[in-house]
């Protein structure tokens, strides 16, 4: 199995595009949110669960769920928002398990939104963090979901703050600058990974 690099940050931090920089170098991604979405696809047994649970008017008229309607009430009810992680978080576990099994590369950037708060870091190598102005990240996600301003803070305030999310940090990515700042910190990350897991390899 690969060395594992666990890449997190809060809501509407930049998660995507870092993985996306990573994926240009090589870098194999395994992303916790594509998987969560794999897993309630129209015929699984995690969707059927959910429609049983939220009633078919959790669906759309193709048969799919409703992300949005989903959002609006886990986001504003704790209670439901801990019986669907309860559902869905043993289910994403197992595949990504899965998918760990079958990499070969030198390393592989896990990317999860809720590593913190699911106590995921254990699993990861190293873990790799980032940081982004509070106001610039609600800003970011009113304007990628178009959200209100009152349920952007809901879903910001449901996460680690960004001060405790830092002490799990091995590396940091600041993201408060334009894409080409970005791009150098992958690459000096990437090239910093290959050279610790050469070191790594050579003492064992």
């Amino acid at each position: 199995m690969s060395y594992i690099v666990a890449l997190s940050g809060g809501i509407a931090s930049g998660k995507s595009t870092i993985a996306h920089l990573f994926a240009q170098l090589g870098v194999p991604i395994i992303d916790a949110d594509i998987i969560a979405r794999q897993v309630v696809e129209v015929g699984t047994p995690a969707l059927e669960q959910i429609t049983k649970h939220f009633s078919q008017e959790i669906l759309l008229e193709n048969g799919e769920l409703d992300r949005g309607q989903l959002r609006e009430i886990i986001f504003n009810n704790d209670h439901e928002r801990l019986w669907l992680n309860n559902l869905l978080h043993p289910i994403i576990a197992q595949e990504t398990q899965k998918q760990f099994a079958q990499q070969t590369n030198p390393y592989v950037i896990w990317v999860v939104p809720l590593l913190i708060e699911n106590n995921l870091h254990q699993l990861a190598d190293r873990v790799l963090m980032i940081d982004i102005p509070e106001a610039l990240q609600l800003e970011r996600l009113i304007n990628r979901d178009r959200i209100s301003e009152s349920l952007a803070k809901k879903m910001i305030a449901t996460q680690v703050c960004l001060t405790d999310r830092l002490a799990f940090a091995d590396d940091i990515i600041v993201n408060d600058g334009d894409l080409e700042s970005l791009k150098i910190q992958v690459d000096n990350l990437h090239k910093q990974y290959l050279h610790n897991l050469k070191v790594k390899n050579s003492y064992e």
